[in-house]
């Protein structure tokens, strides 16, 4: 398992943003990270209702980051791409708020398309064991 410190300096999310405990797995195709931060009650997301299903696809979006940086380390680039999150397609929630589910989000997300110019992801949220969220979403790199 990869904890918050080994890639939270690869991905723009700081603070309380960073909302990804740890990487259970990943490879060249996929991630499986962790989450408990939608319990928080300082969660920078929150409002006066509570944390709302449809950041669901920020948790996705962050889970992107984070592999897109770990593929990037693992071939050898020391520096990963900025991307700009452009489009999110086919999103569906199962519930309407997450603050009041106890325990660990389960955040995946599987690259269907990448190249110098950006990527294409599907992303799914669990929570024990039973899909709360999934969609797609597509990432651009602005030119240096």
């Amino acid at each position: 398992m990869l904890a918050k410190t080994d890639f939270v300096d690869l991905i723009p999310h700081a603070g309380d943003m960073c909302l990804l405990d740890g990487v259970l797995a990943w490879d060249v195709s996929s991630i499986h990270a962790l989450s408990t931060s939608h319990v928080l009650a300082t969660h920078p997301l929150r409002g006066a209702e509570g944390l709302h299903a449809v950041h669901l696809a920020e948790y996705g979006a962050q889970a992107m980051a984070v592999h897109g940086a770990l593929r990037a380390r693992g071939e050898g680039r020391t520096e990963p791409r900025p991307g700009m999150l452009v489009s999110l397609r086919g999103v569906k929630l199962g519930v309407d708020r997450v603050d009041t589910l106890p325990g660990t989000l389960d955040v995946y997300a599987e690259c269907l398309l990448a190249d110098e110019n950006g990527a294409q992801y599907a992303f799914r949220i669990d929570h024990e064991g039973v899909e709360i969220a999934s969609g797609r979403a597509a990432v651009i790199h602005p030119p240096a």
